[in-house]
């Protein structure tokens, strides 16, 4: 039976992947350190749900990446690492930058230099945020992303450096993951489509940022699991490969579809563009097609609806504030 590691797997992604390798008889072991940059109670929430799925094939270890013993615990006799676990989000990191260094760059390598089996596959959770300002779209793995615009996207594109570095001198097949605005049940509080639903619902205003044309390609979190799970199977060389959903949505046409999904009107206060913001996000997807075999397969609209459904559900029992 294949042991996977998830690092971050008590949060919005690494919950959803680790449900979707217990349901297919992995063993799954997460590592988190239940970092209060949102509320705790919000990932133990996800853990149990974990081990009520996986029962005595799955394990939780809390522990920092920056702890490089608990880092050596958990990759102990793994088949597979996937690295999600990170100080997330462009905006906090233009308050903090040395902190996502520490943890997203630094954190990274302590993980890395644990792993002594050069048949360990590894799969590293990136961003869409390292192509900066791009406004050549789709955005293509292949273009340069030498200038990303928040330390947050600098961190990111750092590990994807990390990750090449280690293959080369060490062999482990490496994949890093490009995700773009991932978004469904469990997001993260701060997040927009979550910001958005509780602002909507509650009947306060929502924070929305420059006129409204800013672009956003949004991937479902079902449509990311898919994609990871695929990446955990490559057990040869190095890539990077972006997942998202293939298509754009304003943040207009995005308040829209969560004003129908919770058949309620927004609220809008206007605000200049933030630092740190693109103007649009766009994954050209075929290289995960030919890698993978990946493809969106959740329209957004029908994506926000599940999130709302399910947002309004955990409103209504309390769980949500």
């Amino acid at each position: 039976m294949t042991l996977a590691l998830i690092t971050g797997g008590a949060g919005f992604i690494g919950s959803h992947l680790s449900q979707k390798l217990l349901s297919e008889g992995w063993r799954v072991r997460v590592l988190d350190n239940l970092d209060p940059f949102y509320d705790p109670a919000l990932k133990h929430r996800n853990l149990e749900t974990l081990r009520q799925l996986g029962g005595d094939r799955f394990e939780f270890l809390e522990g920092d990446l920056l702890d490089g013993d608990a880092c050596k615990r958990a990759v102990q006799d793994v088949d597979c690492v996937v690295h999600l676990a990170a100080l997330a989000g462009v905006r906090p990191s233009l308050q903090d930058p040395v902190r996502y260094m520490d943890v997203n760059v630094k954190g990274t390598q302590i993980l890395l230099q644990q792993i002594t089996d050069k048949n360990v596959r590894f799969v590293f959770g990136s961003s869409s945020s390292v192509y900066g300002g791009n406004k050549n779209v789709p955005f293509s793995e292949t273009q340069a992303v030498d200038r990303p615009v928040s330390p947050y996207a600098a961190s990111k594109k750092a590990g994807e450096v990390l990750c090449y570095t280690w293959h080369h001198l060490h062999g482990n097949p490496m994949t890093c993951l490009r995700f773009f605005t991932v978004y469904g049940p469990r997001q993260r509080p701060e997040m927009a489509i979550h910001k958005f639903a509780r602002a909507i619902t509650d009947g306060t205003k929502i924070p929305f940022f420059g006129d409204g044309s800013s672009r956003r390609d949004y991937t479902y979190v079902e449509d990311i699991a898919t994609g990871v799970r695929a990446a955990m199977d490559r057990d040869d060389g190095y890539a990077i490969i972006n997942l998202g959903g293939a298509a754009t949505t304003s943040l207009s046409e995005l308040v829209q579809h969560m004003e129908a999904a919770l058949g309620r009107p927004a609220l809008l206060d206007k605000q200049p563009d933030q630092p740190g913001d693109v103007p649009i996000t766009f994954a050209d997807v075929s290289l995960a097609e030919k890698e993978l075999g990946y493809r969106a397969a959740t329209p957004l609209a029908e994506g926000v609806k599940k999130f709302c459904r399910w947002y309004v559900e955990e409103k209504s029992a309390r769980r949500l504030p």
